[in-house]
């Protein structure tokens, strides 16, 4: 008997659609904890946002007058910094609400989700640099972009893994 709508969005057992959904959901609130320490450290730590980028003219944070290779640098800092906490953020959500945790041992799967996510944010941090640094992108955009590349490498590989489906 398939489980009703309500306890796969409550439960562990979800069809691929709703665990999808699930799996979308958490990573909204991981890339919410990742954007707000992102553009935090971008705006106090090591500035990484022109004066025309929308973080700056919409939300008002601190431009810095940077060449883009600096730019391209203190972005990716800044994104490795972020991507300690959010990912941790991924990780609990994840186990608690849409994989189901057992494949391996505790410390191995924390590890493999960690060098996985560290997979995603290499490759989305080389497509930062080179959009940044080669195609002069606004460093949001570039962000949104990596967010994009990880997101599809994360969900792959935890599904299929490093935990149990």
């Amino acid at each position: 008997m398939k489980p009703s709508l309500w306890s796969q969005f409550t439960g562990h057992e979800a069809g691929r659609l709703v665990q999808f959904i699930k799996y979308g959901i958490c990573g909204g609130i991981a890339t919410a904890v990742d954007m707000f320490l992102f553009y935090l450290a971008a705006a106090v730590m090591f500035p990484a946002l022109k004066g025309d980028d929308p973080a700056v003219t919409h939300l008002g944070l601190p431009a810095a007058d940077l060449a883009d290779g600096s730019r391209a640098i203190n972005a990716m800092v800044d994104s490795a910094i972020a991507f300690i906490f959010s990912n941790l953020t991924a990780y609990i959500l994840n186990v608690k609400w849409v994989f189901k945790s057992g494949r391996h041992k505790r410390a191995t799967e924390i590890g493999l989700f960690y060098a996985v996510s560290g997979i995603s944010l290499l490759v989305g941090s080389a497509v930062v640099f080179c959009l940044i640094n080669y195609l002069h992108v606004k460093t949001t955009y570039a962000y949104v972009s990596k967010v994009f590349v990880s997101l599809m490498i994360n969900y792959a590989a935890r599904k299929y893994l490093i935990f149990k489906g």
